[in-house]
């Protein structure tokens, strides 16, 4: 059997809120690694408090690449994470460390390591025709119409989620294919890097709950609101830009354009986190060859560390 020679990378992959940085950080204290951000949030620099991202101290102690290396105004894609994290993953490991990505943004993780098919650039002629039609018969409408043309597309996304709706029906008027054939696309040759999966994956979800409820409430006290007023005033952003799409700064954004009130706002907040702690579970559970921890079991550091002790034992004996 042929020796598997390629250099190591860890991933470490969780619902929000389930504990990742610190038991990054806790890691990195036991192992030679390197850390890096998998996080369509943490990007962005002036999302702070919103994104739950690392303070100061912990960045100095623990360094992370892929925090803070974007403009709110930029869009940033999972391509755009792909070619950022292969390069830290190599200036890692020409320091000898081991790179240990640590997140909860799938699509990130899956375009490092799968890729990406090719699908066509925004066109905003066509996206112009699609919102005249979505006004004439509805968002509701034009989700049956994709269900006719992209039945698996359909399936995946929900009704009311008019941007991926819209997506799928600017791609198939583009290409003539259906968006679900096009993304089976992706890298053509193996992943470069010998890979652990660690999926922090909770058996109950009511302690992931009350620790999402007890985080937002956190940081409506620590100013999540004088953040997004400050994000407003910059006069350049807008609430479709990706960064404002974010968990938290969205509804934050709404509340401050008068939509809702206060009390509102705690709850959408909370209710979208855990519909995103949700989405990224359903995720974990479809990568089968990663090694399942629930974070709310004791000794979490002592088994992770048991799994990265023997992964790289493993790899030194085989070379």
């Amino acid at each position: 059997m042929p020796v598997d020679r390629r250099p190591l990378a860890i991933f470490l992959m969780g619902p929000t809120a389930s504990g990742k940085t610190a038991l990054a950080c806790a890691l990195s204290e036991r192992f030679p690694l390197g850390l890096i951000s998998v996080d369509s949030a943490l990007v962005y620099r002036g999302l702070d408090i919103g994104s739950a991202k690392p303070d100061a101290a912990t960045l100095a102690r623990y360094p992370h690449e892929l925090i803070d290396i974007r403009d709110p105004a930029q869009p940033y894609s999972a391509a755009d994470f792909s070619a950022d994290a292969q390069v830290a993953m190599q200036r890692l490991r020409d320091i000898g460390k081991v790179p240990l990505l640590v997140g909860g943004t799938g699509l990130y993780f899956r375009a490092l390591q799968r890729g990406l098919s090719s699908l066509p650039e925004a066109d905003p002629e066509t996206r112009a025709q699609l919102a005249e039609e979505a006004a004439a018969i509805g968002w509701d409408g034009m989700h049956r119409r994709l269900a006719e043309l992209d039945p698996p597309a359909a399936e995946r996304i929900k009704p009311n989620d008019v941007q991926r709706i819209q997506r799928a029906l600017e791609v198939i008027t583009l290409t003539g294919q259906p968006l679900s054939a096009q993304q089976q696309g992706g890298r053509g040759q193996p992943f470069p890097w010998r890979v652990l999966k660690l999926a922090l994956l909770p058996q109950e979800r009511a302690p992931l709950h009350a620790r999402i409820a007890h985080r937002f409430e956190a940081m409506l006290q620590q100013g999540l609101l004088d953040e997004v007023r400050a994000l407003r005033q910059r006069g350049d952003l807008q609430p479709d830009l990706p960064a404002i799409r974010a968990v938290g700064y969205r509804q934050a954004w709404e509340h401050l354009d008068g939509a809702y009130g206060a009390s509102e706002l705690r709850d959408r907040g909370i209710f979208a986190t855990r519909q995103l702690a949700k989405r990224q579970i359903t995720w974990l559970r479809s990568e089968l060859d990663a090694r399942v921890l629930d974070p709310e079991k004791v000794g979490l550091l002592e088994r992770s560390s048991e799994a990265l002790d023997l992964f790289l034992r493993e790899t030194e004996q085989s070379s």
